[in-house]
This record gives structure tokens, sequence and C-alpha cells, in this order.
């Protein structure tokens, strides 16, 4: 079987930085081999100059949020009048001009380093709540339009029901809903899993999907072992709502109705109680934080310490794509959290490199990716050591350049499945990507 040789100049291998590390990758896109230790380029390997860790995951997206970028930042409002913009947006997409966008979209998430998505998808239907003639559509758009930009796709499709805690959805939400859990289960069911994509499910919000439909949910991820997410405590709104609809925290109307788990990730988990974080913890439920959106809605600062020292795994996604770039969501976790305690050091670089990368493929179902090792899948980027960001450091401290220093902008090279996706800044099937999502985002405006 031929093998494709990619000659690292710096590797960020868990533990730490190794120069010279040659990785071999088989014809089927995995790691046939690292070798260490290689302080020249074999011949006929691919150089890749710069440190290379294993490809970013971006486990919370909503692709169609970019169009967004710049609209919501005029003037001030709350996380309720920023959702009626989002609304408007929702109301013009297509198929067709969904797929176009979220091709864009995904190519700039490669060509800041990502390799595998986790699409938290709730647009479903035609505008009224009409079935297309296939139901999903909207979701084999995405899945298209990930493959054209060369990344892997867990599409968490979901479950979307209701205005609140059971009242009928209003005129935007008609787009999202299958009008009962049953019915989002038939619906989803049809999606297959395919090379490169993940069928998976999510819960909107305790909100929207009524408590005695829960377990449906629940029990067709459980059935199908498919990663289960859900926005879970994002706004303090929602936790008193709940308390007044059902005299429990979210966190605790979930673990009623069994949707905690190992395989379940709580995206923000923002606004806890002391038991929440108990019970995330003790059922292993993993946390989403998505720092770049929480600080733009002004949602707060999620206790992600509290919550990984009790047991939940942290991963990281960049939502409403404020900016797309995974190293600044890991670097906003630890600094976040330095302006709420005034103490420095939560989290190694180490640390947060492993919930950008093996801790967020694990999240999304991809647990044979997120890491430089025999055997795992050959998805990784190149991140620059000379650039203005990250140019002065020594070498072995360029992990910390990366998380501390670095930006999607210094990112040079991604590799998905042993394919060169990214070559020096440069995406291969979305070379004008800049011109896509801006001829994407146009074709949405009234």
């Amino acid at each position: 079987m031929p093998l494709t040789t990619y000659w690292l100049e710096h590797a960020w291998l868990d533990t730490n930085v190794e120069p010279g590390v040659a990785l071999d990758v088989s014809a089927d896109g995995r790691i046939a081999a690292v070798r260490t230790g290689v302080e020249a380029p074999p011949p006929g390997a691919v150089v890749l100059r710069g440190l290379t860790i294993p490809g970013l995951a971006n486990a919370h997206s909503h692709a169609f949020h970019r169009a967004l970028r710049g609209t919501v930042q005029v003037g001030s409002g709350t996380f309720w009048t920023w959702r009626e913009v989002m609304y408007d947006v929702a109301q013009r997409l297509t198929p067709d001009s969904y797929f176009a966008l979220a091709r864009a979209v995904y190519a700039e998430m490669a060509l800041a380093g990502i390799t595998a998505v986790g699409e938290f998808h709730y647009l479903h239907h035609a505008p009224g709540g009409t079935a297309y003639a296939d139901p999903n559509a909207m979701g084999e758009a995405l899945i298209a339009a990930a493959g054209e930009a060369g990344i892997r796709i867990t599409l968490l499709d979901t479950a979307y029901l209701s205005s609140g805690f059971g009242a009928a959805p209003d005129r935007h939400q008609l787009r999202f809903s299958d009008g009962t859990a049953e019915a989002w289960a038939e619906r989803v069911s049809a999606l297959k899993e395919r090379d490169g994509v993940r069928v998976g499910a999510a819960i909107h919000s305790v909100r929207a999907v009524p408590a005695d439909q829960l377990a449906t949910v629940a029990r067709w991820a459980q059935d199908r072992q498919a990663p289960l997410h859900v926005h879970l405590s994002e706004q303090t709104a929602e936790n008193d709502a709940c308390l007044a609809a059902h005299g429990r925290t979210p966190t605790q109307l979930l673990a009623d109705h069994g949707v905690l788990g190992a395989r379940t990730t709580g995206v923000h988990n923002t606004h806890m109680t002391d038991a929440d974080i108990a019970l995330i913890g003790s059922t292993s439920t993993g946390t989403c934080m998505c720092p770049t959106t929480e600080r733009d809605l002004a949602d707060g600062i999620g206790p992600a310490v509290a919550l990984q020292q009790a047991g939940s795994p942290l991963s990281l996604g960049s939502d409403s794509h404020a900016v797309i770039d995974l190293l600044e969501e890991a670097r906003a976790m630890e600094l976040n959290e330095r302006l709420r305690t005034r103490t420095r050091g939560h989290w190694t670089a180490a640390a947060l490199l492993r919930a950008a990368t093996a801790d967020g493929h694990a999240a999304l179902g991809w647990a044979d990716a997120g890491t430089l090792e025999t055997g795992a899948l050959a998805d990784f980027t190149t991140i620059a050591l000379d650039s203005v960001r990250t140019a002065g450091p020594v070498p072995r401290l360029a992990a910390e350049t990366a998380v501390f220093a670095a930006s999607a902008a210094d990112v040079r090279h991604t590799v998905v499945g042993g394919r060169h996706v990214v070559r020096d800044g440069v995406h291969g099937s979305v070379p004008d990507a800049a011109q896509a999502l801006a001829d994407s985002i146009a074709a949405l405006r009234g």
C-alpha cells in the first residue's frame, strides 16, 4: 500500500514539541507511523515548516450565523435582540443558498486549521414549516458543503419543537420544528453516515423541546451510540423560566429524562449551580465552551475549571462565528478565567490544545482523530512560527506560542485524511474563500 510521508519541522506530540518528525500516511488516510529524530526531510517527503498539531475540532457551529458578522455589532441590544436578526437571515435561506454559504464557511474553517466541525443544525424546513421534497435537504446541503470544503462533519440534527416550555413555535421557528420528537426521529433516521460524515442528535434547549419529549431524543442517540449535544444554561432567563415551569434547573431536568451521559455535551454551561456542576461531572457529560460568542453576546463566563475538575471533558466551538479561530477560543477560555479570578495559569497550553483537538473530536464522535499517533486519522494542521505574531520564542515553547500568540491567520497547512486541503495558506478547492463568503452573504440581503 503506497505511503505519503510528511516531514514536520516541529510537531506537538501531546506532551511536548519534537523537532524533525516524519509522519507516514497510508492510502486509507490514517497515520501508519510516527518517526521522531528525523533531522532532514526524507526524499520525496512533503515538508511542513512551523508547528504541526492535530487538526482542530470545532465542536459547535451554526454555519448560517456567519452571515451576521459585523451586522450584529451595530448598537447594543441583548442576546434576545440578536436572535431577531438571526431569525431574519434564517428565513432567507434555501438549500442552494445554504450550501453556498456553508461551503465558504467551512473553507474558512479549513483555513483556520479546523479539520472537523460539529454542525448544530436546526434549520430543517421551508419557510412556514413545509417539508422539502427531501425532508433532509438542508442537512444534505451542509454535508455536501463540508465535503467540498474538505473537512469532516458531524451533523448534529437538532430537535426544536417549541418557542418555550411547550408553547407553539412562533412564525420564525416554524422552519425549525418537526412537530414532535417522534417526527424528528423519523426524519433524522433517513440521514446516512458516509466517509467523512457522522450523524448525531441535538436538543436545542430545554425551552425548545418539551420535557416529556426529551427522552425520545436521548433514546435515538443511545440506540445509535451517537453524540448528543444541547444548549444548556446559556442565559439566566432560561434558568428562571425552567424553574418556574418545572421547579428544576435545566441540568436537573435533563438528568431526570436521561439526557446526561458520556456521549452528551452541554454547550455553554454558563450559569450553573454547584449541584448542576456536580451532576454534569458525575455523569461525564462534556462541556463545549464558545468564549468568543459568549463574550460577544454578553452571556457571561462559564465555570469551566469547576466543570472539568468535577469530571466534564472540555471542548471548544466558534458557535455564532463572531470569529472562526479555535486558537482564540482556547486562549479566551484561559484569559476569561484569569479576569474572573485574578489569577493565572488555570490550564497549560497542552491542556488547551487537547480541548481543541482530541477532546473536541471525541465530543463529535471522532475518537480516532485529534492525535498524531499511529492508527489515528491523518488530520493535522501547521502553524507558522515565523510570522509577526509568532517569531521570537524558542521552538520548545511552540505550543505556548500557538495558544497564546498565534491566530487563524498563522495557519499554513491543513491536511485531512492525508489530503492536503490547505497548502501555504491557500484552500485547494475554494481558492478565493473571502469572495465566496462575500458573494454568499450578499445573496441573503433583503
